[in-house]
């Protein structure tokens, strides 16, 4: 099977990339590395299944691809950090990106998987959040570029289904870590883990109460490929996430004690329109996919220390 990753040298994708070669696929990797790294795929590129296009997906899409089975469409950037800094590149991604993705689905009878994010529930009135919960989302704020495009990326999706009769499906990611993190991509764990590291004052963002769910890699990279691969998911939208809720100083709590137990927090401003709590609801996918997270927190973070210390 012939299977096109975009977005596939970032974090998540290059997992997932990792992942669809272990099953024996073919796997095209594309991605413009704005924010994706060729370092997280330099162990394919000596497989022979592996075939790395660099490309902007808001371009057309070369017409040599051969045919193509499955496309999972994870190009986008995520972090805060780097969506504040790439709006445009963001919107466009989600938008022309996603549906030049969908035509070159539709032109392959492909199968076709979107990776979404909790930021379409916003700063939610639901808790836990549901796939049925619409959101509490401003259009008109530094976050929009990606919480609206995203949710504008879904619509062209059901839109592809429903007129096109495709066979496709949407995931919603809620926070994740694992290895090939970025040190400096701004998000909770590379910054809290490396500043320990480092022996620094550990940043927590307001008075760090606000609330967070943290999904290990390996656990998201298995429920992302069984959305895609278990019968009678076409049309449907899943929560990928661990229900695990912890709060934003708890979790600093727990890297500082198995990193540096003399590190000291430093409370600064946090990010506009930030979410005070996001926890998914993920029982559509324990009964349609048979999935549940696996690794807890503090064996996924002993993973993710032990990464960063070596680099």
């Amino acid at each position: 099977m012939t299977i096109l990753v975009s977005g596939g040298a970032g974090f998540i994708g290059s997992h997932l990339c990792e992942a669809l070669l272990k099953k024996n696929h073919q796997v095209i990797c594309v991605d413009s590395l704005i924010t994706g790294a060729e370092k997280n795929i330099k162990d394919f590129l000596t497989n022979p299944n592996f075939f790395f296009l660099k490309h902007d997906i808001t371009k057309p899409l070369p017409k040599n691809l051969g045919k193509i089975d499955q496309i999972y469409h994870l190009a986008s950037p995520a972090s805060p950090k780097d969506y504040f800094k790439y709006p445009l590149e963001t919107l466009l991604t989600n938008s022309i990106g996603t549906q030049n993705l969908l035509e070159l689905a539709r032109a392959n009878r492909a199968k076709f998987l979107f990776a979404s994010t909790s930021e379409v529930y916003g700063d939610p009135k639901e808790h836990p959040q549901k796939e049925t919960y619409r959101g509490n989302v401003d259009p008109f704020c530094l976050r929009s570029c990606y919480d609206e495009s995203k949710r504008f990326a879904e619509s062209l999706v059901y839109t592809y289904i429903h007129k096109y009769n495709l066979d496709a499906r949407v995931i919603r990611i809620f926070n994740t870590y694992g290895p090939k993190m970025r040190i400096d991509d701004g998000r909770l764990m590379p910054t809290f883990i490396n500043q320990a590291l480092r022996g620094e004052p550990i940043t927590v963002q307001g008075d760090g109460k606000q609330t967070r769910s943290f999904c290990y890699v390996q656990d998201l990279v298995d429920g992302i490929i069984l959305a895609m691969e278990k019968p009678k998911t076409k049309g449907e939208v899943f929560n990928l996430g661990n229900p695990d809720e912890r709060s934003i100083i708890e979790l600093a709590k727990v890297i500082r004690d198995l990193i540096n137990p003399k590190s000291k927090f430093v409370f600064v401003e946090r990010y506009p329109n930030d979410p005070e709590k996001r926890r998914p609801n993920i029982e559509k996918a324990k009964e349609v996919l048979g999935w549940q997270p696996k690794v807890m927190l503090k064996e996924g973070l002993k993973k993710i220390i032990k990464y960063f210390s070596e680099i």
